[in-house]
């Protein structure tokens, strides 16, 4: 009786012909392939054209991977000392070229058989003045599988493990041929609605998933393509727009009505410049969401220095205008202890007790805010992780801003919604600029608001490439700038040598830097990660005050120092970093009146994608520019803030190059949603049960709730 429906899939992969349990278990181990659907979707990455069969004496110099026909005339094993190598005179009627081959030669061996038939691939080279062909692939010339039999072949991911088990992309070729050749239309049915697939033109999915492992041609391919991308991203902006409804439904948000006396007072007499037009659209779709009766969740992007923290503070003062307390979570002590002052600094005209808490605030001290935050007395509270502490209560807090919030894990940020009966609002902001499609994606169950314009009279960065010839000139140049009373960063992307990474390291630099630069006319900080808490901060403090001039230090300064004396940042080994960080690092200086600048400094030697991201960065300031760049270049797994977000888990879509698939999957998710928002129409019937059990496998990591 043969398997049908999903049972056949589900099977595990040791039971698939070619695999067994050696193979199954680095299957499983390298490539997290445990069921037949498992294999299934494992996608090629690149497909190798093989619709036309060369002759010999078509090859010339500078040709490359071609396709050949013809026979094996003899075959020889040679040897000098311990080195061996195989070679086959191979010929079709226009000539002749040597085969060779240094490894597997005992199985290739095996296989060589003189008059037989075969096609090969590979590059042909000239040595010694004789064509000849080194590893080529090798196929027996059958009935069953005549040349040119397969136009498009498919190159599958695989590692060395896999290889070592005769897994290259070849042999995970072979075990998905025997797979397919089990599967009908009744074992993949339709999981998208027939309106959906004929409205978009859209492939079967049986069809779809035959011609994106094995294409009949270039345009099955596309179409192929085109239905596997739209589908999986379709289903992951209807799970995120489905939680959003839920979340709506479940949770009733805390009603704002008033704009009182404290966001006024504070909005004409205490606001020492007028807002931007982008900070104003802000806090009206934030103002819309606060008396809405929904819970908010809202993201809120903006540029280094875009005015983020001002329409945060406004949105707390909407709270505690209507009675309620308000908080703000940072990632660490040194941007709380800057928010405390600037914010602090803001309020104190208008009579409002703020606290700040940290790991650092103990004894006395910290059971006295705890009490006064129990009784309602603290209406603002900034503080670090220790804000989401069992023992941190509030007597009625209605909204939180989460600063910086990729820095925090997924479960840290719901521990706040517990501090209160009824969840408060949350409003989640970022420096980071995040490309559209990857929002959609990572937050596409949050509200996104976004200030893409910067306050008035800011100077832009200016940023250069210098190698290391210039370092001298680098050197004058950050000595003139010191001489003017500014301070300068020199940020390192290593804090000991490493002898397979040539790039400059921490203490090494920070040795030649106090050479360059020596007492008493000079005075260096030196900050990274693997310093102690209070060192670090005694280090940070003395440059935030003036009392030193440079600051050498790895990443550890890239969020979290407000310097607006700092004018020069000075990045060493700067191809070492990726676009975003580059940025964030950037935006450490022009945050006062006086231009600063940011010098990139590299090796001679670049690779082609270094080269495009230091030009990047010469040529724009424009965070959200850069973001899409750096997503052109890295993928969504490698960009800051996307690890533990679940994207990795798509398999087939690239959100850096197919936004408009993107935008599409989502347009038809929210109106198939409007007009049916449980999925309850009996055209959705099979949606809804695929929805269902892929639910039921998968985690949104992307979620706040």
């Amino acid at each position: 009786m043969q398997d049908t429906g999903q049972y056949l899939l589900d099977k595990p992969i040791e039971f698939l012909k070619g695999v067994g349990p050696q193979r199954s278990e680095v299957l499983k181990k390298e490539l997290g392939i445990f069921t037949w659907l498992d294999l299934l979707q494992h996608f090629p990455f690149r497909y190798v054209d093989k619709s036309r069969i060369y002759t010999i004496r078509e090859i010339i110099p500078g040709t490359q991977y071609i396709q050949l026909n013809g026979i094996i005339q003899k075959v020889d094993l040679i040897k000098k000392g311990r080195v061996k190598r195989l070679t086959a005179l191979f010929a079709d009627e226009t000539g002749t070229i040597e085969l060779v081959w240094f490894k597997g030669i005992q199985w290739i061996a095996k296989i060589l058989k003189p008059n037989q038939r075969y096609t090969i691939f590979g590059k042909p080279t000239y040595y010694n003045g004789k064509l000849n062909m080194a590893h080529p692939e090798l196929d027996f010339d059958t009935p069953e599988n005549p040349a040119g039999a397969m136009p498009l072949e498919p190159v599958y991911p695989a590692t060395e493990k896999l290889k070592s088990k005769g897994l290259d992309s070849r042999g995970i070729m072979k075990i998905m041929q025997n797979l397919v050749k089990q599967l009908s239309p009744p074992q993949l049915p339709e999981n998208l609605p027939p309106w959906v697939i004929e409205q978009q033109h859209l492939s079967p999915r049986f069809e779809a998933l035959m011609n994106i492992h094995f294409p009949e041609n270039e345009q099955m391919l596309k179409l192929a393509q085109f239905r596997l991308k739209f589908e999986e991203l379709f289903f992951v902006q209807l799970l995120l727009l489905q939680q959003k409804s839920l979340r709506h439904k479940r949770f009733k948000g805390l009603r704002f009505p008033e704009i009182g006396d404290l966001f006024n007072r504070f909005y004409k007499e205490q606001l020492d410049f007028p807002l931007t037009g982008a900070q104003k659209r802000v806090l009206k779709e934030i103002r819309k969401d606060l008396n809405s009766g929904k819970q908010m969740n809202r993201l809120l992007q903006g540029d280094v220095g875009s005015g983020k923290t001002v329409v945060a503070l406004m949105c707390m003062l909407m709270a505690i205008d209507n009675q309620f307390q308000a908080a703000i979570m940072v990632p660490t002590e040194i941007l709380a202890q800057q928010h405390d002052q600037s914010i602090r600094e803001a309020v104190q005209e208008l009579g409002l007790i703020t606290a700040l808490l940290t790991s650092s605030v103990k004894g006395k001290k910290r059971k006295e805010i705890l009490a006064a935050l129990m009784a309602g007395e603290i209406h603002l509270l900034i503080g670090t992780h220790a804000l989401i502490e069992e023992e941190v209560r509030f007597k009625n807090l209605g909204i939180v801003i989460i600063d910086e919030q990729h820095r925090f894990g997924v479960a840290q940020r719901a521990r706040l919604w517990k501090k209160n009966i009824q969840p408060p609002h949350v409003l989640v902001m970022t420096a980071t600029p995040i490309p559209r499609t990857l929002a959609m994606t990572l937050y596409g169950d949050l509200d996104v608001s976004v200030i893409d314009e910067m306050p008035p009279g800011r100077k832009p960065v200016q940023t250069v490439h210098r190698t290391d010839s210039s370092r001298i000139r680098v050197f004058g140049f950050l000595k003139e700038q010191i001489g003017l009373g500014r301070q300068v960063y020199i940020v390192y992307p290593l804090i000991r040598e490493s002898e397979k990474l040539d790039y400059k390291d921490l203490l090494d630099g920070y040795e030649s830097i106090v050479r360059e630069f020596p007492l008493p006319q000079y005075k260096v900080s030196i900050v990274h990660g693997k310093m102690k808490s209070e060192d670090k901060e005694f280090e940070m403090q003395r440059f935030i005050r003036g009392e030193t001039h440079i600051m050498v230090a790895t990443t550890v300064i890239e969020v979290g120092v407000n310097v607006p004396n700092a004018s020069v940042m000075v990045i060493e080994s700067a191809e070492r970093f990726g676009l975003s960080q580059l940025h964030q690092l950037r935006g450490r200086v022009g945050r006062g009146a006086d231009q600063s600048f940011c010098i990139l400094m590299t090796g001679y030697k670049l690779s082609a994608e270094g080269k495009q991201r230091i030009r990047t960065m010469v040529e724009t300031t424009d965070g959200f520019e850069i973001a899409e760049a750096d997503l052109r270049l890295r993928g969504p797994g490698d960009m800051e803030g996307t690890r533990q977000s679940g994207l990795l888990d798509l398999k087939i879509a690239d959100l850096g190059k197919d936004q408009q698939i993107l935008q599409l999957a989502r347009d038809i998710a929210v109106k198939l949603l409007e007009e049916d928002p449980e999925l309850e129409q009996s055209r959705h019937r099979a949606l809804k049960a695929y929805l269902s059990s892929k639910s039921r496998h998968q985690f949104n990591w992307s979620r706040i709730s």
